[in-house]
């Protein structure tokens, strides 16, 4: 079960954006090293990482791309059964957080790869690997990965497979992400003299407000239907008798193929010169946390029909939610999204993974590599 014990190593060395992804990269850069592969790990910030591995072939055939995240997001405040980084395995699953998202379907990929190696697998087309930073938050390792290799690798792909769980899945496009931080201003006093400040939150009381009925232009997409928009998080304000000269609100908002995310924050400011417009005082900025566009892949292109066929899926589907995929647009190559286990446990207390699905999924990557590549 060499492949279950590495999945329980990439769990217990924590992933999350506090930890960095530095002792996860360092668990598989020693297991394909281990191994008999060469592999490369990229550090920046002292605990952030890439790790790349790539197989060399005959090179008669274009690349395959596979492409994972090591990070994780934290367990959350609601109690776990199983403490969330310890990897407990129970009745045929590997609890722990990451099991599913996704480092079941890293360790699957990492594992298909090695069999290659290990098998003498007449390669016509290269393998490349690669596990990247910060598909929770940021993207810089994906977009770090892309900038460095985008010239060696752009347009010499067959495919990118995103090994995100996907049930088994091929998905072929999801929605685009567009984070945003928005802060109301205001002017402090001492809560005694309200009448003297300008107090922040009230200000984003009337945001909110107007958020409420804001309806930003889109034309639904027959497979990703609309655009989506939810305010997630709020903070402001210091202490009790102080009123507040700041106030953050932070908006996700679900994006469709061809929807220009500067149109969207043109939207928002519209609004708040709407505000202004009413009341003098009232003063708001948008900043963005992150963006990404939407995915869509032609489900009816030659590799994903080929794919369709060895995973013996019969038809694409397309996904609410958002991975690291558009990051990986320009080299100019299909995207597809595969891999095991279930989205629904994702970011949940008690997240697992069935060890047969990972078991499953090398044999599924260990297929496409034959399929594509020799």
């Amino acid at each position: 079960m060499e492949t279950i014990d590495l999945l329980k190593r990439m769990i217990q060395a924590r992933s999350t954006a506090a930890d960095g992804e530095l002792k996860a990269a360092q668990v598989l850069v020693d297991y394909f090293q281990a191994n008999g592969l060469t592999c490369r790990l990229d550090v920046w910030d002292d605990n952030r990482a890439n790790v790349t591995v790539r197989l060399d072939s005959g090179k008669n055939r274009p690349a395959l791309l596979f492409a994972a995240h090591l990070d994780v997001v934290p367990p959350g405040e609601t109690a776990w059964r199983f403490p969330p980084f310890e990897a407990t395995e129970e009745h045929g699953r590997i609890y722990g957080r990451g099991a599913a998202d996704m480092k079941g379907g890293l360790v699957a990929a990492a594992a298909a790869i090695v069999d290659a190696a290990r098998n003498g697998t007449a390669l016509q087309g290269d393998i490349v690997f690669t596990a990247v930073a910060g598909e929770e938050t940021d993207s810089s390792g994906a977009t770090r990965f892309v900038r460095r290799h985008a010239e060696e690798l752009a347009g010499k792909l067959a495919g990118v497979v995103i090994c995100e769980p996907t049930r088994f899945d091929v998905i072929t496009a999801h929605r685009g992400i567009l984070w945003l931080n928005i802060t109301t201003a205001g002017k402090t006093a001492h809560g005694s003299m309200p009448h003297l400040g300008v107090n922040a939150i009230l200000k984003m009381n009337r945001l909110l407000d107007r958020l409420g009925s804001l309806e930003i232009p889109h034309k639904p997409d027959p497979l990703l239907g609309g655009c989506s928009m939810s305010v997630n998080r709020i903070e402001g304000g210091k202490a009790a008798n102080v009123i507040p000269d700041r106030c953050t609100i932070e908006v996700d908002i679900r994006t469709l193929p061809g929807q220009e995310h500067g149109a969207i924050i043109a939207e928002f400011e519209k609004v708040f010169a709407e505000l202004k417009a009413s009341d003098p005082q009232f003063e708001a900025h948008a900043s963005v946390l992150r963006s990404a566009n939407a995915l869509r892949t032609d489900a009816n292109c030659p590799f994903v029909r080929a794919f369709l066929e060895v995973t013996r899926v019969a038809k694409p589907i397309a996904v609410g939610f958002t991975t690291d995929g558009p990051h990986f647009v320009p080299l100019d190559a299909p995207i597809v999204i595969f891999g095991p286990g279930d989205p629904a446990v994702c970011h949940q207390p008690d997240e697992y993974i069935e060890i047969a699905d990972v078991e499953h999924a090398r044999l599924h990557y260990g297929r496409i590599i034959q399929r594509f590549l020799t």
